[in-house]
């Protein structure tokens, strides 16, 4: 078996078992490898680089709107947990705790951090103390803890990387807000730059974040038709602030509690780019996230070699100079067709091949990763065709996905259709529902599925709800999930 023909079939293909299918990807394309501790991945430099470029856009657009961004610690006493009942029931299942240090019992148990609502509300509290004080707007980039029974590497895993904004306001008019504009920022990131179509919406009480008075969620379809939590916006109302006593005097010298909301998204999203994006070559990332935009493989007789690795180095250092992430790969021990293969696994957007004859003709040739559209193209305009070729390939990579989840979008009007999409198809469902929390949990126990959000803008509003034929106070989008 040639060595090419080797190397694509150690790749699982995504009918046969997506899982599997993931698993082999995520490792052949070196993004991670798993640690001794349970639970837990070591990230390697190709995966750390996709969420390098992921925060540095990120923390680009969260200080653009005027926030700034502080560290707080990893641990947090017991008794800060107590304080908002919701809040310690609601993550007390997968706590660790830290008991003992340096040898002796510690007085009162560390949690070590699954998220900051409780530290930050404590310092909040010594912080503020006038309506001058306010808006506190800070973002923490951090690591957080949940001890995860099942997990899966970037979607579920027992300590990952996320960010989390913690903002304190005057009034609900002003927390409502901010909560609404940082979800629009999630879209914006999420659909713009990992060209990952989502829906906007409100969560249902049971799947509320814990403590929160709304949660709203960003949710994404994955190509075996699961969702993905992709990033979520908390109104917490005064809920902390009384917990916390987060007081302020207003404009009037009367004592309020301020609004607090929080947001956040994690290393998940890496889980999902590739669940999207991805197909059974291996990854296929959007050029504005990968870290590698173009591969440039000299190609040709040991002869020729000097003349046209010298070639490729020049074009290198033009498209380089012009803030194009590339990289040459040169080696002369491997064929350029397996390193077509390679790089396509690695799902690298665009691929420069550049021989003797283009060396003639002042030519060289792209070839687009989604499409495998080859052009070829003068070496004189080169920086220009790339950049238009990325353009075209995010593009091209946001709409594929949008037409996948328009294909495995469904509307049911009973759970017993329900169920039968469910057995038959993969994909998202449409339905109403009338707000009983028994009639969403039916449908839990009997498909599996949950319900992911509120949708803000629903393709269509659902009359009944599905379980009990009553009326629906909600349309719901429902799917089983990671």
């Amino acid at each position: 078996m040639s060595k090419d023909k080797q190397f694509v079939t150690e790749i699982t293909p995504q009918g046969e078992d997506f899982s599997r299918w993931y698993i082999d990807v995520i490792k052949k394309a070196e993004l991670m490898d798993y640690s001794p501790v349970r639970g837990c991945i070591v990230f390697r430099p190709e995966g750390y680089e996709l969420w390098e470029n992921i925060q540095r856009d990120l923390d680009r657009r969260f200080k653009e709107t005027g926030h700034r961004n502080a560290y707080f610690p990893l641990f947090i006493p017991e008794s800060f947990f107590q304080k908002e009942k919701d809040h310690v029931e609601g993550f007390n299942p997968e706590l660790p705790w830290v008991t003992e240090a340096a040898g002796e019992q510690l007085e009162e148990r560390l949690a070590i951090r699954p998220t900051s609502e409780t530290m930050i509300g404590h310092m909040y509290s010594k912080w503020i103390q006038s309506y001058r004080d306010l808006p506190v707007l800070i973002n923490q980039w951090a690591n957080v803890v949940r001890w995860e029974k099942r997990t899966l590497p970037f979607l579920r895993t027992s300590e990952f990387l996320w960010q989390e904004g913690h903002t304190a306001h005057e009034n609900e008019e002003e927390a409502r807000e901010e909560t609404m504009k940082m979800l629009d920022v999630y879209r914006q990131f999420v659909e713009e730059f990992l060209a990952i179509p989502v829906i906007v919406g409100e969560k249902t009480p049971s799947e509320r974040f814990a403590g929160a008075i709304n949660t709203y969620s960003i949710e994404a379809m994955m190509k075996d038709g699961r969702a993905v939590q992709a990033g979520t916006s908390h109104y917490l109302g005064t809920k902390f602030a009384v917990a916390f006593d987060i007081k302020y005097l207003d404009r009037e010298n009367t004592l309020q509690f301020a609004h607090t909301t929080s947001w956040g998204v994690s290393t998940r999203l890496i889980g999902a780019l590739i669940m999207v994006h991805g197909d059974d070559r291996g990854l296929a990332l959007p050029p504005k996230v990968a870290p590698t935009q173009v591969i440039m493989i000299p190609i040709g007789p040991a002869k020729t070699r000097e003349q046209v690795v010298g070639r490729v180095d020049e074009l290198f250092a033009e498209l380089k100079q012009a803030g194009v992430r590339v990289r040459v790969d040169d080696r002369s021990d491997v064929s350029p067709g397996w390193k077509f293969n390679e790089y396509e696994m690695r799902g690298v957007p665009l691929r420069l091949e550049l021989g003797p004859r283009d060396m003639e003709n002042g030519q060289v040739v792209l070839v687009s990763r989604v499409t495998g559209e080859k052009k070829i193209v003068r070496q004189d305009n080169l920086t220009q065709e790339v950049q238009t070729m990325l353009e075209e390939i995010q593009a091209a990579m946001f709409e594929k996905a949008k037409q996948f989840r328009e294909d495995n979008f469904y509307d049911v009007e009973t759970l017993d259709e329900m169920k039968a999409s469910m057995e038959e198809k993969r994909g998202f469902v449409l339905a109403g529902w009338c707000g009983s929390a028994a009639c969403e949990k039916q449908v839990k126990e009997e498909t599996g599925a949950t319900s992911r959000n509120i949708p803000f803008e629903p393709e269509k509003k659902k009359s009944n709800c599905l379980v009990c034929g009553e009326h629906a106070e909600h349309t719901v989008v429902f799917a089983r999930a990671y």
